[in-house]
């Protein structure tokens, strides 16, 4: 039995979950609401507050599938009701962002800035920069895969780069560091 698929998912005050036609699996809160189609195979049930996640067979397909399912719920109730956060500092000289409504500024040493418009589920907000600190942004929704992707997207305008370590990383993210040359091996 699958470790993760085993355990009931609770829900909390506030969340609603339904299970529509087509095995749509869907959760309201007070953050959104979120659904995901699940594979025919697996079985969802709500009873007095607890979701649970069941496979018909134990075959390799249905296992794999049974600890998938039940991660993705488990994110969305989280999501809906508590919602998930994401820091990103910009390490360098002269790096800035500027946050206005859904529309990011980045200034990244480019001869151009670059613009990114955020999804509307997507909110962010541009820490204040004290001197001597690196810019830090936050990114806020209810959805873990889009904050996750959108997270992604603006760490691909500037990775960070091993021999100084500038770009947009994510907050508290160690960067493997190279030595780069010496100057007296020969």
């Amino acid at each position: 039995m699958s470790r993760i698929g085993k355990l009931p998912v609770n829900l909390p005050q506030g969340v609603t979950v339904k299970v529509e036609v087509g095995n749509v699996v869907t959760v309201k809160g007070p953050l959104g609401e979120l659904s995901q189609k699940v594979d025919s195979d697996i079985k969802v049930s709500v009873e007095e507050g607890v979701l649970r996640v069941e496979r018909p067979t134990d075959q390799s397909r249905h296992r794999s599938l049974h600890g998938l399912y039940r991660a993705l719920i488990n994110n969305m109730v989280v999501g809906v009701s508590t919602g998930y956060t994401i820091k990103q500092e910009l390490v360098g000289v002269g790096y800035k962002v500027d946050v206005q409504g859904q529309i990011m500024t980045f200034s990244l040493g480019y001869s151009h800035d670059i613009a990114l418009e955020l999804p509307k589920e997507v909110k962010a907000v541009a820490d204040t920069v004290k001197k001597g600190q690196n810019p830090v942004f936050t990114l806020t929704s209810h959805d873990k895969q889009l904050i996750g992707m959108v997270a992604a997207k603006i760490r691909s305008f500037r990775k960070p780069e091993p021999y100084k370590g500038k770009g947009i990383r994510f907050a508290g993210e160690q960067i493997r560091r190279k030595a780069g040359k010496s100057a007296n091996a020969k």
